[in-house]
């Protein structure tokens, strides 16, 4: 039960890395970023690539990330920018980011072929005894690295000029913008954190997994569920979510059956969002939130 416990806390900060880096996009933008599993499919590629290629695992890794970082940045300005010009209070963002995920899917899977990419093991070949359970460096390293992203968001949110400009920002973007704030940089920003944080979550991911041009797919799911049971517009809920989840389909593996874990999670969501809409860790409102606060975030928009 404990190890079971364990291994559900680590897959379940993946999840919760990837609900966050959405959670973060729409803190500040309220837009919902759809290619965000391809970012960290394409971190863990681009490190395994590298690495496979004779660099050392540090450069592989931190090459990754800022790729998957900038890939963020560049999905904002590419696809999500301009439609909003277009159409401010569309959900055009939608389409176009559903796009980029495709295409960032189709361009790795032409570079890398379809086969899987093998990535180093690191830690995750070295076994802890905690107690009665067994269980690997890595997903110990993939746990407190989880804790350490919220509590740096949360540090940053609330003691730094930067983290309340952004809270202004997410509560009244239109009052923000008239007082000379710039919602297009915060918006720049949140992109780049959301594709650090989905780059980072592969790295983590990958001495577990396998680099795969469709890996991105499955992450994607699990994380925007993930957002779903924690809560939408607070970063912190949607890591609550993902623990959640890992936890809880774990134990559904473990006690249901080995193929729970395909249906579980779609059931757990449904009845989360059945009972409480608005997330099992959140006040804002999940769904609901998002169709309010996209006029809001638009109007305020150069």
């Amino acid at each position: 039960m404990l190890q079971v416990l364990i291994s559900g806390l680590a897959v379940g900060t993946i999840y919760g890395l990837v609900a966050m880096a959405f959670a973060v996009v729409f803190y500040v933008t309220k837009v919902i970023n759809f290619a965000t599993g391809q970012l960290l499919m394409a971190s863990i590629l681009i490190a395994a690539g590298l690495i496979k290629g004779g660099a050392p695992d540090w450069l592989g890794i931190t090459v990754a990330l800022l790729a998957a970082t900038v890939m963020g940045v560049l999905i904002y300005l590419v696809a999500v920018r301009p439609v909003l010009r277009f159409d401010r209070f569309s959900f055009s963002w939608l389409v176009s980011t559903l796009g980029v995920a495709i295409v960032i899917q189709a361009v790795f899977a032409i570079i890398y072929g379809p086969a899987s990419v093998p990535f180093p093991r690191g830690w995750h070949g070295i076994p802890v005894r905690l107690g009665i359970a067994t269980v690997t460096v890595q997903e110990i390293v993939i746990i407190v690295t989880g804790i350490l992203a919220i509590v740096v968001w949360e540090l940053v949110r609330r003691r730094t000029l930067l983290g309340k400009l952004g809270m202004a920002i997410s509560t009244d973007p239109e009052m923000a913008s008239a007082v000379g704030a710039n919602t297009t940089a915060y918006a720049v920003g949140a992109f780049a954190v959301g594709g650090f944080l989905a780059g980072l979550a592969g790295i983590l991911v990958g001495p577990i997994t396998y680099g795969n041009p469709y890996l991105g797919d499955t992450y994607g799911i699990y994380g925007f569920i993930a957002l779903m049971i924690g809560g939408i517009a607070r970063p912190a809920a949607a890591m609550g979510g993902g623990l959640v989840l890992g936890v809880l389909s774990l134990l559904a593996n473990a006690y249901i059956g080995s193929q729970a874990s395909d249906w579980f999670p779609f059931v757990l969501v449904l009845l989360v969002l059945l009972i409480t809409p608005n997330g099992v860790f959140a006040s804002g409102g999940a769904l609901r939130s998002l169709v309010r606060s996209r006029r809001s975030f638009a109007g305020g928009r150069a």
